[in-house]
């Protein structure tokens, strides 16, 4: 068997374990329905189980987050780091399509952190098939903000360039390339500069660059690290729908219970790293959708393990998935989710590259690959199991097993496992509350009551804007039909 077969064989693995337990739940709720029901007992007790270990993780997760927030990290790094003024920050923002506003929105919100804007270097990474466009911005965003900062570069990316695709990872690698060389002229040794990737409608809190630094310095083997925040999607939580909302909180719930974590954790969205590490692999993958998770998996194998995740529990924030209106922001949401799913191609890289690197301790190879698997496996399978074929069984009982106990017994059951599987969402209500920005004044105050009530919306949610997402994404990468790089939509009131 061909090298390139074995690796089709690992990528068809995830959809057919998908599909394998969805088509196999069917015809087992047809063919031996008592038996499907015992399954589907067992299946919610266990996720029963998972729910409490979420909301325990969560509510640690919640309180570090809040003691974080307390701490002046500027006046703390000023204070322990006698030698903080030696290092800088090398924030990469690339950007297609951007609206000026957006983008002039993470300048001004740079410009204002607690911070020595002396000590960043900024890289506005456009792309040729936005030229005219993105040149336009970057000469704007320079009058205002370039003499604010040690530097404000501005790359434009070539279109079809050799071993790549179009989007963020290859866009990010060609900007890299270019700051490495202005680093080496300012002659500014790689171990000294904190690389942070971001989108562009990244706004970081005003105290994260001191937190990263001063993390950063705390750290032992700190370029062995990449270091990864709280993300928030709240720039314009107050103008989207409830959908949009309940997919946001999800994805920052599900990351604040990771943070707790460290063993298991990967890069996720904007995050920050060495620029050492950064240039030893080489830069950001081009050729690849999910280059926020990869540059982790690049890190690890390139050290032989000997690297890390650090949880940062001060957040940066960005904007839900919003579009022009209702059902192009259901379909940008769609999108988004799928492109966040697509994480999966991480899985056979993973399996691939993990047995050729023996010195590479088994125990962290199980720890992510269990991670992964069952992250992406549950994603996909989860919702549709406890929502849709829970209850799929109870139609296709023979009518002599009717009236035993156990046949009038399951839907109570069923039901009671269920509401307690549910349990995480009164906690994941309230703190989705603490979470919000301040109102602004043209949105009334009956508004708080709808940021509760959208919560029973979230088996909905979880189906439409998790489950079929990550399905979708599954069976492309089992069919062979690769995702290209999505570009979510920015649109603010």
């Amino acid at each position: 068997m061909t090298e390139y077969r074995k690796y089709r064989l690992l990528e068809i693995a995830p959809g057919a374990a998908v599909w394998i337990t969805i088509v196999a739940m069917i015809v087992v709720s047809i063919t031996a329905p008592i038996a499907a029901i015992y399954f589907i007992i067992a299946f919610d007790v266990y996720w029963v189980l998972r729910a409490i270990y979420f909301v325990f993780y969560l509510l640690i997760a919640w309180f570090r987050f809040r003691r974080a927030l307390k701490v002046d990290w500027f006046e703390k790094l000023q204070s322990e780091v006698p030698a903080w003024r030696d290092y800088y920050h090398l924030i990469f923002l690339p950007t297609y399509k951007e609206v000026e506003s957006v983008v002039r929105a993470t300048f001004e919100n740079l410009s204002t952190t607690e911070y020595a804007l002396d000590r960043f270097i900024i890289v506005l990474a456009g792309e040729e098939g936005d030229k005219d466009h993105f040149l336009q911005v970057a000469e704007c965003i320079k009058e205002t903000y370039g003499a604010r900062f040690k530097k404000l570069l501005v790359t434009v990316h070539p279109r079809g360039l050799e071993n790549e695709i179009p989007g963020k990872g290859s866009n990010l690698n060609y900007a890299g390339h270019i700051a490495e060389r202005v680093i080496k002229e300012m002659r500014i040794p790689y171990e000294k500069v904190i690389v942070s990737s971001f989108d562009i409608d990244t706004c970081a809190h005003p105290h994260y660059f001191a937190h990263l630094a001063y993390i950063y310095h705390t750290t032992p083997e700190r370029t062995h690290a990449s270091y990864q925040p709280v993300a928030l999607y709240n720039n314009n939580i107050w103008q989207t729908s409830a959908i949009l909302r309940l997919a946001s909180f999800g994805t920052t719930f599900w990351l604040l219970t990771e943070l707790t974590r460290p063993e298991r954790l990967f890069t996720f969205s904007s995050h920050s790293m060495s620029f050492k590490a950064l240039v030893d692999v080489g830069f950001w993958q081009k050729n690849i959708v999910s280059e926020d998770s990869r540059i982790f998996l690049q890190c690890f194998l390139r050290y032989g393990g000997d690297y890390r995740v650090v949880p940062m529990y001060v957040p940066v924030s960005m904007d839900t998935a919003k579009g022009e209106g209702f059902w192009d922001s259901l379909k940008n949401l769609y999108k988004q989710q799928r492109r966040w799913a697509w994480g999966v191609e991480n899985l056979p890289f993973m399996i691939w590259h993990f047995r050729k690197h023996r010195l590479i301790p088994w125990t962290k190879k199980i720890v992510y690959l269990w991670n992964v698997t069952e992250g992406m496996y549950s994603w996909a399978v989860v919702p549709i199991m406890i929502f849709f074929l829970g209850r799929l069984p109870l139609y296709f009982v023979p009518p002599y097993a009717r009236a035993s106990a156990f046949y009038q017994n399951a839907p109570f059951t069923l039901e009671t496992l269920m509401n307690l599987a549910m349990s995480g969402l009164f906690v994941s209500a309230l703190l989705s509350l603490l979470l919000l920005p301040p109102r602004p004044r043209t949105v009334p105050k009956r508004a708080y009551l709808f940021m509760i009530l959208q919560w029973i919306l979230l088996p909905i949610s979880t189906i439409l804007f998790g489950s079929i997402p990550a399905l979708d994404a599954q069976t492309r990468l089992m069919l062979g039909k690769y995702l290209g790089f999505y570009v979510a939509k920015k649109v603010r009131s």
